[in-house]
């Protein structure tokens, strides 16, 4: 079983990434399990349809952790890929690391996480003890970042690198980094800056994802570009994609850059 976690900051598109990527592998005849791990509970939408699926975090509210069976939680989406959300507290309230713990010991306990390959779709912004369970406990050995040329973008990722870099030190602890994925903003340069980035943290650029209308579009169509469009030039983007991450044999313990040389690389690569 090979497991795989996306982190990346809010709003990068790391969940569009996961379910795309989920889709293409399951395209290429392997089950698939995807679980978000973000309150918002959207990773699956797109792979369910457009439906929000009950969250764990809801459930155990209502039943307790005794009173859950699989079908409560794990729902079958497109391609038959197998979907899950752990939820979390209301804004405001409560610890949302809680609800990635939780999902993960129920989902262990129910011997739930029978797939060739899991993805977990993690919140990036704030790596808690909560959000970095998937690395802390080695259920993630391989950990790829979706970034932008952004700076804010860029130094969430650098935070998540100083997170695998920290926990790597663990005894027994498989945790690595296996590359980095630009979800590109059409900025100036991008790709050029997110491979230097790449190679100044010890890791490389794995995978290169153009701004595209077709992503957009497959949204409001409560689908991924793979269902969507499957001809698309995207869809075959994302399969590359899928195809690297499968043949991917370079893990690493990665080198944070200190906020001076990232601010002096996002300077070098400014519009002129």
């Amino acid at each position: 079983m090979q497991q795989i976690a996306i982190y990346g900051k809010g709003g990068i598109g790391k969940s569009t990434t996961a379910a795309n990527l989920s889709a293409a592998l399951s395209i290429n005849g392997l089950s698939v399990l995807q679980v978000g791990c973000d309150p918002k509970r959207d990773s699956t939408r797109m792979l369910m349809g457009g439906k929000l699926i009950p969250t764990v975090m809801d459930l155990l509210k209502i039943k307790g952790e005794r009173g859950i069976d699989k079908d409560e939680i794990i729902f079958s989406g497109f391609n038959g890929i197998k979907c899950v959300e752990a939820g979390g507290p209301d804004p405001g309230i409560g610890c949302a690391g809680r609800g990635i713990i939780a999902t993960f010991q129920i989902l262990a306990k129910l011997g739930a996480m029978d797939a060739d390959i899991v993805i977990y779709d993690v919140l990036g912004d704030v790596v808690c003890g909560g959000f970095a369970m998937p690395m802390r406990e080695s259920f993630a050995e391989e950990v790829y970042l979706v970034t932008s040329g952004e700076l804010m973008s860029l130094y969430a990722a650098n935070n998540i690198c100083k997170a695998i870099e920290r926990i790597s030190k663990r005894p027994k602890n498989r945790c690595r980094l296996a590359g980095v994925i630009c979800n590109a903003k059409n900025l100036y340069l991008e790709e050029d800056l997110v491979r230097e980035f790449s190679d100044m943290i010890r890791s490389k650029l794995i995978h290169f994802i153009p701004r595209d209308p077709a992503v957009q579009v497959a949204e409001l169509n409560r689908m991924t570009v793979i269902e969507d469009s499957p001809d698309s030039e995207m869809a075959y983007c994302y399969s590359d994609l899928a195809k690297k991450v499968l043949n991917n044999n370079s893990f690493v313990i990665p080198k944070p850059l200190e906020l001076d040389a990232l601010e002096e690389l996002a300077q070098k690569y400014r519009p002129l």
